[in-house]
């Protein structure tokens, strides 16, 4: 029977091409690890209507990689749950969960290896995540959103002082992005873990439906004593947002309608007080809670507004 080192769980949802692009990658760059099993991969899909599950069987039967399992989860059930549906089929030691709209270079799931072996204090790890501008996706690289956080980054004081320490602390901007380093909280699109420790915390928590759940992971991860760890001497590519199609430089990458855009909107902010209500209600004063869950509410309408113009 083998027994793979690494499971890598890439969830997907009507973006078949971008998917398949980020499958090619992994078997490309990893073909002696994908080829004799040291290697699994895992798509789970959300009952996409673009034929994605049934080009990702056609794939499976053309592909070297020698561990490959399709799963269908039944309907749109979100990223955690979506994810979660992976899980059981995953025999490795260490678990990646990545994003489809990614491209892995080579040389960065085997140094995540070797680095999560010689550190076993890290719960979580990612890499250094680059859109295709060359631009830091900076979710791979976070503080937690406490209020004070929250507020400095959507008021704009985190842009005007992005090194500040003090206005900075949701982005972390006065740490070198080249070196390898603790942080709060990493990206879901690309995040690293022993599976004995997901099984600790009991994986995504399914309350949060899309956003958020890699904040609460990367919470749950520190609550139990191990750090979080970004490592910058390797990267892969992230489009970022090809899923959802809510960003600029994706709109014409995704296949949603704007209903399902607005969904997933609604999604995001509820996020945001989903994690408030779990980790900081009874850490702070009503009138803190009052004043996010305004500011919350605020831009939920701004944003929605725009798509509506959009």
């Amino acid at each position: 029977m083998l027994h793979p080192e690494l499971s890598i769980i890439i969830l997907s949802y009507n973006t078949k091409d971008i998917t398949l692009d980020a499958i090619k990658s992994v078997e490309k760059n990893y073909l002696d690890e994908v080829s004799s099993g040291k290697f699994e991969v895992i798509v789970t899909d959300n009952s996409s209507t673009d034929g994605s599950f049934e080009a990702f069987e056609d794939y499976k039967k053309r592909s070297e990689i020698k561990i490959m399992h399709v799963v269908d989860n039944g309907g749109n059930i979100g990223f955690s749950a979506g994810n979660n549906k992976g899980v059981p089929y995953a025999k490795g030691k260490y678990v990646l969960f990545l994003n489809p709209d990614t491209i892995v270079y080579p040389k960065t799931l085997t140094y995540m290896l070797d680095f999560m072996e010689a550190h076993p204090t890290v719960g979580a790890a990612s890499c250094k995540l680059v859109n295709k501008d060359g631009a830091l996706d900076f979710n791979c690289h976070r503080g937690f959103p406490t209020p004070w956080n929250s507020f400095c980054y959507f008021i704009g004081l985190q842009r005007l002082f992005p090194k500040s320490r003090w206005f900075a602390g949701y982005t972390q901007g006065w740490k070198d992005l080249s070196t390898n380093h603790e942080v709060d909280a990493i990206e879901g699109a690309f995040l690293f873990l022993p599976r004995e420790l997901g099984e600790k915390v009991g994986w995504w928590d399914e309350d949060y439906f899309f956003y958020g759940e890699d904040l609460q992971f990367c919470y749950d991860i520190k609550k139990l004593g191990y750090k979080i760890y970004y490592l910058g001497e390797v990267s892969i590519m992230h489009i970022g947002g090809a899923a959802s199609g809510i960003k600029k430089k994706t709109q014409n990458i995704t296949t949603l309608n704007i209903e399902t855009k607005r969904k997933l909107q609604k999604a995001r902010f509820e996020a945001m007080k989903i994690f408030y209500r779990k980790n900081y209600k009874n850490s702070y004063s009503t009138i803190i809670g009052w004043l996010m869950f305004a500011g919350i509410d605020y831009l939920e309408k701004k944003t929605l507004a725009g798509l509506k113009v959009s």
